[in-house]
C-alpha cells in the first residue's frame, strides 16, 4: 500500500471531485474523465469499470450521475485500496479472472481505459504501478470479450484508446457489438487525434459513425500560462458536461 506521505488530494471537475493519488506512479489526469462524461448512464442504472485505477472516473461519473450503481476492477492492490479510500466500490481482481459472483452480475454500461501501449513496444516506465497501467498485459480484445460478458442485453460499452489502436478495438468489437461511434479528440487544430473516445452497443445493429473531432485547445500552440483548453473541452473537464453523441456539441454544465 502507499504511505501516506507518498499520496497526494486532487481535485478534479472544478474540485467537485476529490481524490487520493499515489505522488509517483500511474496518475488519472483528463482521459479517465473524459471516460466519465462519455458514458450514456441514467440515474438507477449499474456500471461496471474494468481497471479503475484509484477510481478517477468512477467518481466523476457518480457527480454528474446520481443513483448509479458504479463497481470497480482492479487487479493492483495498493490501488484498489486507493479507490476504496476515495469512495469507490472495488473487487480486487485480475479481469481474466473475475470472482464468481461479478461473473453472475449483468451491467447497464461497462466503462474502460485500457492500457494503450503494447507489450514489448516502447520504454518501460520505472514506476512498476505506472507500467502496469500504461503497457498492454491483456489483449485489447480480452477486454471486450469480458466487457460483453458482464453486459445486460442490449448494454452499452464505452471506451478511451489512442488513436492507433483503433483498428484493434473495431476488430474486436465486431464479434458481438454494433452501433459503433467514434469520437476523435484531437489536441490542437491541424493536429493528429492522439484519442479516441468509442461507444458500442452489445447485439447493437446501427451504423458505424465518425464522429468530426472535438478539438481540445485553442490555438496553434500552448504559449501562456493557465488553461488553454477550448470551450467544450473546458465544460466536460472543469464542469462536468457530457460528451454529446448524438448532436453538435453543447456547453451545457451540471
Amino acid at each position: 500500500m502507499f504511505a501516506e506521505e507518498d499520496l497526494t488530494r486532487d481535485a478534479f471537475l472544478g474540485g467537485r471531485v476529490q481524490a487520493w493519488q499515489p505522488r509517483h506512479g500511474y496518475r488519472a489526469a483528463t482521459d479517465p474523465v473524459f471516460l466519465a462524461a462519455a458514458c450514456d448512464a441514467r440515474p438507477g442504472q449499474s456500471v461496471l469499470e474494468l481497471g479503475c485505477g484509484a477510481g478517477v472516473a468512477g467518481l466523476c461519473l457518480a457527480a454528474r450521475v446520481p443513483g448509479l450503481r458504479i463497481l470497480g476492477v482492479e487487479r493492483q492492490a495498493a490501488y484498489a485500496d486507493l479507490a476504496r479510500r476515495n469512495g469507490v466500490e472495488v473487487v480486487e481482481a485480475d479481469l481474466t479472472d473475475l470472482p464468481d459472483d461479478l461473473r453472475r452480475q449483468s451491467f447497464d454500461h461497462v466503462i474502460a481505459n485500457p492500457p494503450y501501449y503494447r507489450a514489448g513496444h516502447g520504454t518501460a516506465a520505472d514506476d512498476p504501478g505506472r507500467e502496469a497501467a500504461l503497457r498492454e498485459d491483456t489483449p485489447l480484445d480480452r477486454w471486450i470479450a469480458v466487457a460483453g460478458r458482464r453486459l445486460a442485453p442490449k448494454g452499452w460499452l464505452t471506451m478511451i484508446q489512442m488513436t492507433e489502436r483503433l483498428p484493434d478495438l473495431l476488430s474486436a468489437l465486431s464479434g458481438g457489438f454494433g452501433s459503433v461511434t467514434v469520437l476523435p479528440l484531437m489536441p490542437r487544430q491541424e493536429r493528429p487525434a492522439g484519442r479516441v473516445l468509442l461507444k458500442a452497443r452489445k447485439a447493437g445493429r446501427g451504423p458505424f459513425t465518425l464522429l468530426a473531432p472535438l478539438c481540445l485547445h485553442d490555438g496553434a500552440r500552448h504559449d501562456r500560462d493557465g488553461d488553454s483548453h477550448g470551450e467544450i473541452a473546458r465544460a466536460i473537464l472543469r464542469d462536468g458536461m457530457p460528451v454529446v453523441w448524438d448532436g453538435p456539441p453543447k456547453t451545457r454544465s451540471i
